[in-house]
């Protein structure tokens, strides 16, 4: 059973290398240059100013729940469309079901305004 794992050793070892080695290339060809820019935290292209405790407005989280949503939708629809002829019409009714669910959660998420930024 041990020589069925020799590749896969090898091949750790190799990426354990080739990590070691451009670390240490790096640690002695680059010249550190520090300085406060490059010190401050940076992220998203905001720069750092104010509390990190803001609060975040209620559409936000509306918008990344629709978005959850989408996704739930894509992840359910792309294997039903492959498999949409073995499905029949019992299939059909079961994604229209769902589908209409989606939509009225669509259009309540409309209605109350939450895709108005």
């Amino acid at each position: 059973m041990l020589p069925s794992y020799v590749p896969v050793l090898i091949l750790a070892l190799a990426a354990l290398g080739f990590a070691l080695f451009t670390l240490g290339v790096s640690q002695l060809l680059g010249k550190p240059r520090p300085n406060p820019a490059k010190s401050s935290a940076y992220e998203c292209g905001v720069p750092p100013i104010g509390s990190a405790r803001e609060r975040f407005p209620i559409k936000f989280y509306l918008v990344c729940m629709i978005f959850i949503l989408l996704d739930v939708d894509a992840a359910f629809l792309y294997p039903w469309a492959l498999i949409f002829r073995d499905l029949g019409v019992v299939g059909f009714v079961e994604m229209a079901v769902f589908m209409l669910l989606l939509g009225g959660g669509f259009t309540y998420a409309w209605k109350v305004g939450a895709f108005d930024w």
